[in-house]
C-alpha cells in the first residue's frame, strides 16, 4: 500500500490547484478507495496530448487503487459547456454524440485500464430530473452569481447573447457529483467554477464535499498558446507515429520538461536526474526528447511503432545535412566556453549578441536539434553539427 503522503505527492504532481489538500488527506486516511470523477463531453471525435494531461492523472490515481469513474456527458453535451466560449455552442445530434463517444473510448482506454474503469452516462440521472427537478436545481444559484463567471461576464458586457440553458450547465455538472457521491473530481483550470459547483451541491445534499484537482492547460508545440487544433500546434493521439514523433522532437528544451512532467509516466526522481544530467551536459537534448517521444508514441501505437518512428526520423533528417560541411576544431582549452562564445569563435555568428538573438529566436540547431537556451551546456570537444540561421552550417570537433 502506498502511504498517504506518497499518494499526495503523486496526486499533486503537475497540478495547478488542489481544493483542499487537508480534506483530501483526511479522505485518503479514512477511505482506501476513493471515487474519482472526471467528466468528458463528446463534442468532437479526436483527442490530442493536451486532453491526456487529465487522463494521465486519472491513470496515476487508478494505479494507486482508486475507483475511476469516466463520466460521459451525453446529456450535458446537448447543452454545451459555455466555459471559455464567446458564443452559444451549436447543438449536436444524438448520432453525432454516439459516434464521438465510441471514438473517445477507443482513445481513452489506451491510457486507462478498461477493466478497472467505471464508465457512466449522465443522461442516466439527469433525464430523470424532469421539469420539477430542473426548477429545484435552478433555484440553487442566482443570476448575479452566475454572471461572476468571466466568460458570461464578458459576453454580457459586450452584448453577446447568453441562452438561459447555458446557466444550467454548471448546475448539471455539479449534480453529477451528487449522483456519483464523488470524493474527488478532476478538471482543467478553466473548469474551476463548474468543479466548485459540485462541492456546493454536495454540501446542500448532506454529502461530504468532493475535493477538486485542477490540471493545467498544456502548451502546444509552439510553447506559447494552449494546445489546440485551431492553433495548429497540437499532437493528436491518433496521428501517424512518424508525425507524432517529429512534432515532439520539434519542441523547445524548456517545453520538453513541461511535457515530461505532465505527459510522461516516469517517476519524478527519474525526471529530476535526467534534467540534472541534461544541464551538466551528460545527456544531449536530442536523447532526452527521443526518449520522451518514444514513450508517448509507444503509449498510443506500440513499442515497434515507436522504434520505427525513431528510425524514420533519423533517416529523413540525416539527409538534410550535406556530405561536405566546413569544419572547425575546438581547442581543448575552449571546452568550457559557453554556447554563444563558441559560436562566435567558430564564425557561426559575428558576435555573442547575434548568437544570443539567433538562439532565443529558435534559429540554432545542434545535430539537427533546435536549441533555445543561450546557457545550453555544451559537451565539447566532440563532433557535432551546428546550424545558425538559414545558411551557416559547420561541424565542430
Amino acid at each position: 500500500m502506498t502511504s498517504v503522503s506518497e499518494q499526495l505527492e503523486i496526486i499533486k504532481r503537475g497540478c495547478s490547484e488542489l481544493i483542499d489538500e487537508n480534506e483530501l488527506k483526511k479522505k485518503l486516511e479514512k477511505k482506501p478507495v476513493l471515487t474519482v470523477k472526471a467528466g468528458f463531453d463528446p463534442t468532437a471525435p479526436d483527442l490530442h496530448l493536451g486532453h491526456t494531461v487529465l487522463i494521465n492523472k486519472l491513470r496515476q490515481l487508478q494505479d494507486l487503487g482508486h475507483q475511476i469513474v469516466f463520466l460521459i456527458g451525453d446529456f450535458t453535451t446537448k447543452i454545451g459547456d459555455p466555459t471559455g466560449r464567446s458564443a452559444t455552442r451549436p447543438p449536436l445530434s444524438n448520432d453525432e454524440i454516439a459516434e464521438n463517444v465510441k471514438t473517445y473510448c477507443d482513445q481513452v482506454f489506451k491510457i486507462l485500464d478498461k477493466q478497472k474503469t467505471k464508465v457512466v452516462y449522465n443522461s442516466e440521472w439527469l433525464e430523470k430530473l424532469g421539469a420539477e427537478g430542473m426548477i429545484r436545481l435552478a433555484s440553487k444559484l442566482t443570476v448575479a452569481r452566475m454572471l461572476e463567471r468571466d466568460d458570461f461576464s464578458k459576453r454580457y458586457q459586450s452584448g453577446q447573447p447568453i441562452s438561459i440553458h447555458e446557466f444550467l450547465y454548471p448546475l448539471l455538472q455539479g449534480y453529477d457529483s451528487v449522483a456519483l457521491k464523488a470524493d474527488l473530481e478532476l478538471g482543467g483550470t478553466d473548469q474551476k467554477f463548474n468543479l466548485l459547483m459540485g462541492r456546493q451541491l454536495q454540501k446542500e445534499e448532506g454529502q461530504a464535499p468532493q475535493c477538486v484537482l485542477m490540471m493545467p492547460l498544456l502548451e502546444g508545440t509552439d510553447g506559447v498558446k494552449k494546445m489546440s487544433k485551431s492553433y495548429d500546434n497540437y499532437v493528436g493521439i491518433q496521428e501517424n507515429p512518424n508525425d507524432m514523433f517529429g512534432k515532439i522532437l520539434s519542441i523547445s528544451d524548456d517545453l520538453m520538461w513541461r511535457y515530461y512532467e505532465l505527459l510522461s509516466f516516469r517517476s519524478l526522481a527519474d525526471i529530476k536526474q535526467r534534467k540534472e544530467d541534461f544541464q551538466s551536459g551528460k545527456l544531449h537534448p536530442k536523447t532526452v526528447k527521443v526518449d520522451l517521444a518514444k514513450e508517448i508514441v509507444a503509449r498510443f501505437h506500440g513499442d515497434s511503432a515507436a522504434d520505427a518512428a525513431e528510425e524514420h526520423f533519423n533517416t529523413v533528417f540525416s539527409k538534410e545535412l550535406p556530405d561536405e560541411i566546413e569544419e572547425y576544431l575546438v581547442n581543448t582549452a575552449d571546452a568550457n566556453l559557453g554556447l554563444l562564445q563558441l559560436m562566435t569563435d567558430a564564425v557561426l555568428t559575428a558576435s555573442n549578441g547575434e548568437a544570443r538573438r539567433l538562439v532565443t529566436q529558435g534559429g540554432v540547431k545542434i545535430d539537427q536539434e533546435k536549441i533555445s537556451d543561450p546557457k545550453f551546456a555544451l559537451n565539447v570537444p566532440g563532433s557535432m553539427s551546428f546550424k545558425a540561421g538559414k545558411d551557416v552550417l559547420k561541424r565542430l570537433f
